[in-house]
């Protein structure tokens, strides 16, 4: 698993400070983006009570458990930055129960290519062609609807200290978790395949 800059570590830490104290609002805020890139993620989160619209769906107690979960994964990689490999065996169970619950992969149009520079280079040179390229799409899902989701949030619960550094540094974390959980799905769809 790769490792972040001392640098990253103090900028998502310093930024995460204020956020990571009020995390719903800030979750629905990351949430209402992504519904807003992709309508169709809507379909995933089904529940017994009546959600006929986007502001229903979340509002309802069952989604914001969901946003719950998400940010404390969020907060969870702030809090081992510095370990990021202790969350190793959590992020492939992440990415499996987002396989088996049905985010499929080829739902979703691949980002361009200029998404791939921020993928870390070791990440590209360690996996075989046919798994890189799986993981890859499954990647190019994350960072371009919940990657572009989180860094909106960001960018609009902090204001001015949203700095391109701070952006990257935010980019680099991101892209190593997704590389994890993308292990898991990738894995989760071998197991189902056998």
């Amino acid at each position: 698993m790769e490792e972040l800059s001392t640098k990253d570590k103090e900028l998502i830490r310093g930024s995460w400070e204020s956020l990571g104290k009020n995390k719903v609002p800030h979750g629905v805020v990351m949430f209402s983006r992504l519904f807003e890139l992709d309508p169709a993620l809507l379909n995933l989160f089904h529940y017994g009570t009546n959600c006929d619209s986007t502001q229903d769906r979340l509002a309802s107690p069952e989604f914001l458990e969901h946003v719950t979960k998400v940010m404390l994964v969020i907060d969870a990689a702030v809090s081992h930055l510095d370990d990021l490999h202790s969350l190793e065996d959590f992020l492939l169970n992440l990415g499996k129960k987002h396989q088996a619950v049905g985010v499929r992969t080829q739902s979703f149009a691949v980002g361009p290519a200029s998404y791939r520079t921020t993928l870390p280079k070791q990440f590209h040179e360690r996996m075989s062609r046919e798994h890189f390229l799986f993981s890859f799409f499954f990647s190019c899902v994350f960072l371009q609807a919940v990657g572009e989701s989180l860094l909106y949030m960001l960018q609009c619960s902090l204001g001015p200290a949203y700095t391109a550094p701070l952006r990257q540094a935010w980019l680099n974390m991101y892209s190593i978790v997704v590389a994890v959980m993308s292990r898991g799905y990738a894995e989760n769809g071998e197991d189902k395949a056998d």
